[in-house]
Formats: C-alpha cells, structure tokens, sequence
C-alpha cells in the first residue's frame, strides 16, 4: 500500500496523534506531529537528524548527488554555491521569465476554453516546467530540447513509485538497486539532455555571451570556503532537482489552488478582482506581487491542505526520547506536512477551505509553526521565496482571465507518487471571465 499510494495507507488516527511508531523487521519509524519536536528535529538540531537515504533510494538515478540527497559537510557545500542564485534581489531579476511562462500558459488555457473539460494538472505541469526552464536556461518550453525533458520527466514520474523496494529493506551500497527499465532510461534521458544544456552554457560562459539567468548565476559562483564551483556531472545533478522541485512541486500546489478556488466560487470570485484591482489594464509588475494579499492567502491555504511534498524522513544518529518513549538510533522520523497540515489539535476545522485563517485579527486557531509545506530550518527549500512568487502570480493571471467550475462527476482523489497528486487528473469547467 505504501508503494501504490503512501496517502490511502495511513489510518485515520495519525491527524489526531503527536506521536506514533511504526515497525518493519528492519528498522523503527516514528510518525512526529507534535510542533516542538518537529522543530527540535528540523530547527534546533538537524546535524542530529540528517535526510535518511530510504526516500532517496528511489530519485537517485535521476537526481544523482544533488543537494536533495546528501547531508553534512557536502550538502553545506552544495547551499553555499546555490544558495545566492536565489536571494532575494535575484527574484526581481527572474519576475519577467515567470511573467513570460505565465502569459503563455493563460494563452494555451485559452484554446481550450469552452472545449469540454480542461485537465488543469497537465496544463499547470506544462506551466511550471516553462517557468523554470525559462528562468535556468532562458528557454521557453517550447524549445526542442526543454520539451524533451518535460516528455521524459513525465515518463520517469508515471514509472517510478514514491518508495523503491530498497527503502524497505537494509541493502548495503554495493548492491545494485532494483530499478524499472522505463525509470532508468528514462532518468538516463533526462540526465543527458540536461548535460548537453549545462555543456552549451559553459561554452557561453567562456566565450562572454551567456544569458544572465539562474544556470549562469549557479554555474559561476564560487563555494567562498574552497574557491570551487561546480563541475560538469555535479551541474547535472543540481539541475536535475531544481526540475524535479521547482517544476512538479509548483505543478501540485497550482492545480490543487485552482480546483479549491473552482469550488469555493465565492473565493475565486475575490481573487479575480483583486487581481483585476491590482493590474489594471497593464501589464504585472514585480511590486503588484506583494499586494495580491488575498490570493496568497489563497495559496497558502492550498499547501496547507496539499503540500506537494506529504513526508520527509530524517534518521536518527544518536537514541533519542520523545515523549517518554526510547527512540533508537538509525530510527527513520517521518515529518509528516499532509499530517501536520490536517492535524485536528492543531487547526480549526482542519480539512476546509478557509484562506482567512491566515489573518491574525480573524481570532481563528492558525499554527504558523505547524505549517511546513517547504521544511524548515537550515533545510528550508532554497527556492521558496521563488515559488511563493511564481504560484500568487500564476493564479492571479489565470483566475482574472477565467471562471473555474467543478465538474460533479469528476472530484479529484488525491494520492502520492513523486508529489500529492490527484489519481485520475483534476478536470475544470473553464470559461473567459467578462473583466471587471
């Protein structure tokens, strides 16, 4: 059950429970829901609890040694070097690739519209791959190349389930990983057409014409301890992820914030004239993002409800006691954000729709340390603030020029493969919205 759908396999209990164990032959897992100690294990001391190589087990022959699998002094290594492609003034910087991404993807929604049913998923997919293709590689999804990888992407995701059989059992490193044919040629494709990218770059780095964009910016910084940057391989490795989260993560939560807002009309409704209000008869700017305040509201409430990423495992280095209960080491501590998001002590009326909670003068229970959607601490996803930015957007430019509608038949069922996903799509009415 784990490994056709890690969502349908927890009992009901777990969204009331700080704590809960769980036990194979192999090894121990410990559910953690109770704040303190999700913070102790993330914030205050995360040398103690490194990433547990079980999850990774099964990204590894696409993500290679990236920064989403290693731990300690490598892992620091690979955040000093990215770490400044993503600070804030550079967000400003990349505004007009995801400005273009989404021009582009309201014109294709738009082809569609009052054509049957729209499969929202595929088109936010195909929305958040052109925004971070144009951002690293100043290349449109529409480029032969970045379409490729989008095709394979999408081929290693169907063939590729969330936990590989070696995450279950204690393998040593020698031995080789059960892999699928299709997950291997495929993440063998994906690797190589990403090579032939990050090559391409570094030529144009060399001969002074590159693009000031993310992949040049990651390409040329320095690790300011050792004077080096990346070599070829690792580039790969590094791209690999920044698809892999800033393309399916963003995918999940846009899709899941528009059937929300499709089925909250009301909500939807307050999007559109904000948006309307915001913009006006011009074009978005950098500074409108910040006074789309309802909209990220919005936003926030559809990764509370379905953060992309459902669990992160950490391990234990050390036995530990949480809650009067002996916790060996190399036990697996699963941070569980689908649990934490929903948990019934936490949130009032945890499984509505409620974008006010997240005014503090509403007088609503609202667990702002509870809400984990991007991880926290020293651990925290280097790219939040670019999703942030890129998800308010994306749903004000869409919901302003559209009106959403559910269709009775066809209410999405959520399930957990790469990212929360829904098992048969999520399909929308769509209609172009008269402007206010």
């Amino acid at each position: 059950m784990f490994r056709r759908d890690i969502l349908s396999a927890q009992p009901e209990k777990l969204y009331g429970a700080w704590m809960a164990e769980f036990r194979t032959p192999f090894f121990r897992s410990y559910l953690v829901n109770q704040p303190d100690l999700v913070r102790e294990v993330l914030c205050a001391r995360p040398g103690d609890f490194p990433k547990s190589d079980r999850v990774s087990e099964g990204l590894r022959p696409l993500l290679g040694n990236s920064v989403f699998v290693t731990n300690g002094a490598e892992w620091e290594r690979q955040r000093r070097i990215i770490d400044p492609a993503f600070e804030g003034g550079r967000l400003r910087e990349v505004f007009p690739a995801m400005l273009a991404a989404a021009e582009s993807a309201v014109g294709r929604i738009g082809d569609k519209v009052d054509g049957g049913p729209v499969e929202i998923e595929a088109e936010m997919s195909h929305a958040a791959a052109d925004v971070i293709f144009r951002a690293l590689f100043s290349l449109p999804i529409e480029h032969e190349t970045a379409s490729q990888v989008f095709d394979a992407f999408r081929d290693y995701q169907r063939s590729q389930p969330l936990l590989n059989l070696a995450a279950f059992l204690p393998l040593p490193s020698w031995i080789p990983r059960p892999y699928r044919r299709r997950t291997r040629e495929s993440a063998a494709k994906i690797r190589g057409l990403i090579g032939a990218m990050a090559d391409a770059r570094a030529a144009d780095i060399q001969a002074g014409r590159a693009p000031d964009d993310l992949a040049t910016k990651i390409m040329t910084t320095a690790d300011p301890l050792t004077g080096k940057s990346f070599d070829p391989a690792e580039m790969v490795d590094q791209v690999a992820i920044f698809f892999l989260a800033g393309h399916e993560t963003s995918a999940s939560a846009l899709a899941w914030a528009l059937w929300l807002l499709a089925d909250n009309p009301e909500a939807q409704a307050r999007v559109a004239a904000e948006a309307d209000g915001v913009f006006g008869g011009r074009q978005p700017v950098f500074g409108d993002i910040s006074r789309l305040a309802f909209t990220r509201d919005v936003f926030r409430e559809a990764l509370r409800l379905y953060p992309p990423v459902p669990m992160m495992v950490r391990e234990s280095r050390r036995s530990e006691r949480f809650r009067d209960r002996d916790v060996p080491r190399g036990s697996q501590i699963v941070l569980s954000p689908w649990h934490l998001h929903r948990h019934s002590r936490l949130w009032e009326c945890p499984d509505a729709f409620d974008p006010s909670r997240w005014h503090s003068t509403n007088g609503k229970t609202c667990q702002r340390e509870a809400f984990i959607p991007f991880s926290a601490g020293t651990r925290v996803c280097t790219g939040a603030g670019f999703a942030m930015i890129e998800g308010v957007l994306l749903l004000a430019m869409i919901v302003r020029a559209y009106r959403l509608e559910t269709l009775a038949d066809r209410r999405p069922v959520p399930v957990a493969h790469l990212t929360v996903r829904a098992r048969d799509g999520i399909w929308l009415a769509v209609r172009k919205r008269k402007m206010l």
